[in-house]
């Protein structure tokens, strides 16, 4: 028995990070028995529909330009085998296992509404494949995000009627075998179901969540990245006092700027702004109308203006976090059925318009953390600029050894890198399908986009952090804040100050890992601000 917790699919509470969970094998689903007898009942008025022979879109119709030629109801379940054939059409890199999970549990989660008019058995089906680990292989090109992904949700109608090729437990296999492995039966879809598995959105939400889950460790280590800054470079205080951002209150600066607060928090590295005053005049000797100090007065913008710049990355997360849940939990195919007022409705709701703006805007907003990042980065490396830190932060002989010189290219080439990647695809609408299709969204190039940059980001912070860690080795860390020095304590035990003696990527895969696959920041959830839940 699979003795995973489960989430209970109701078809309007699934979160990002339930898609995720469902994804890595972390929780299992069930479908909610409310839920089901909705589906029961959206069923049974699609039965009537059919053989009182009403004319219904992707049902008895053909489909795209082609829907006004009508099909026979001995042809039906036939036309959704052939859609699915035909629209499995797509290439490139294979979409990841648990990420293609993840779409399927999205997929289910939409048909569980009630409004898709499927039967029981396939609901069934879908969750016993994501139980049993059987994710559908699916190629990366293909969808426009416009009549749904019906590309990549076509690959992922294989896995349900037994053809094609599968992962299970992330091995390649035929369906056929996994099936035979696994003791499941493949399903011949029933009319409307194959439509109904196709048209909708489940591929770029599902996409996008996993983009938002590395989204929300970026920006929490940006925060503990930006923190660490101000010790090192014993920044001034009152750029992130509360009533600074209490006059200028945009949510995300005044967030940011409490969290960053409360990692520095305790701190005897900083420079009190009250104090200020006093040592620039010890300085002035001789009382001279105008001297030159060598203090400085005000801190550089990656320092100063962090939380001006890091608000709308959080405004961004947050906005996309409430639209891919929305989309998470909404009725996104067509035609879909109103059981209780015996409607059968033709619309658009699988249009991807909402998840590409989304993901469009998360993008500018992430370019925005990486530049943040890098310059802040090149703060520390560069001699004229790192206030007494080695060049380059080398820890030995300066010349014959190189510190990190080489790992900021990495930085540098992945947030150029990100600022192209930064374009959107919202407004990339090529009309297609005979001109049926004549505005399409391209919302999953816009996820698939979305999760590159945050992939190339992840790399950027993980050289600042281990840049911040090299620095820290040259100052005082007992005086470091309360929560910068319990995160310092824990990314210093895995860390060794780089002398040259060893290959920089080792370094840098170790890290990103510890960074981005552990629970480091959930268990210091009490510093920060989490995305919008």
């Amino acid at each position: 028995m699979n003795k995973k917790p489960a989430i209970v699919l109701t078809g309007n509470d699934l979160s990002f990070r339930d898609i995720v969970a469902i994804g890595i094998g972390d929780k299992r689903v069930e479908l909610d028995k409310t839920a089901l007898e909705r589906c029961r009942a959206s069923r049974r008025v699609l039965d009537r529909a059919v053989k009182e022979k009403k004319v219904i879109y992707g049902v008895n119709t053909s489909f795209g330009p082609m829907c006004n030629k009508i099909i026979d109801n001995r042809e039906i379940e036939v036309l959704q085998n052939n859609l699915i054939l035909s629209h499995s059409a797509g290439l490139g890199t294979p979409i990841l296992p648990y990420i293609a999970l993840g779409i399927f549990a999205v997929r289910l989660n939409t048909l569980v509404k009630g409004y898709s008019g499927v039967r029981g058995r396939l609901l069934e089906l879908m969750r016993d494949l994501i139980n049993t680990g059987i994710a559908p292989f699916i190629p990366e090109c293909g969808s426009v995000g416009a009549s749904g992904d019906l590309t990549h949700l076509a690959h992922l109608s294989l896995a349900i009627i037994g053809k094609g090729k599968v992962y299970l437990n992330r091995k390649l296999v035929s369906a056929s075998e996994a099936f035979e492995k696994t003791g499941l039966t493949p399903l011949t879809l029933s009319y409307k179901e194959g439509l109904a598995l196709m048209n909708g959105t489940a591929a770029m939400t599902g996409i996008a969540a996993f983009t938002l889950f590395g989204a929300d460790k970026l920006l929490n280590i940006a925060c503990v990245n930006a923190a660490f800054a101000i010790e090192i470079f014993g920044g001034i205080d009152d750029a992130f006092d509360s009533d600074l951002h209490r006059v200028k209150p945009h949510p995300g600066q005044v967030a940011i700027a409490e969290t960053v607060r409360r990692l520095y928090q305790g701190t005897s590295n900083i420079t009190i702004r009250d104090e200020l005053h006093d040592r620039i005049m010890k300085e002035n000797a001789n009382d001279t109308p105008i001297f030159e100090t060598s203090i400085n007065v005000q801190d550089v913008y990656s320092i100063r203006c962090t939380p001006q710049i890091l608000a709308p990355v959080k405004e961004a997360l947050d906005y996309a976090v409430k639209t891919v849940e929305t989309e998470a939990n909404s009725v996104n195919d067509n035609p879909i059925v109103i059981a209780e007022k015996n409607k059968i409705l033709h619309g658009g709701n699988f249009h991807g318009q909402s998840i590409s703006f989304a993901m469009d805007a998360l993008c500018i907003a992430l370019s925005t953390l990486c530049n943040l990042s890098e310059r802040r980065t090149n703060k520390l490396l560069d001699k004229n600029l790192n206030e007494g830190l080695p060049e380059h932060l080398i820890a030995g002989q300066v010349g014959l050894t190189m510190g990190f010189m080489g790992a900021q290219y990495l930085a540098t080439s992945s947030t150029a890198e990100n600022r192209n990647l930064a374009n959107p695809m919202s407004v990339n609408s090529i009309s297609c399908n005979a001109t049926n299709q004549d505005v399409v969204s391209m919302g999953t190039v816009a996820a698939r986009k979305a999760f590159r940059l945050v992939s190339n980001a992840k790399h950027i912070l993980t050289i600042e952090t281990m840049a911040d860690l090299q620095a820290l080795s040259f100052r005082d860390t007992t005086k470091l804040g309360y929560g910068t020095s319990r995160i310092y304590e824990i990314l210093n035990n895995e860390f060794e100050v780089y002398d040259n003696t060893t290959i920089f990527h080792e370094s840098l895969v170790k890290f990103r890992k510890l960074l981005f696959s552990s629970q480091l920041f959930d268990d210091l959830h009490v510093y920060f601000t989490p995305a919008r839940q």
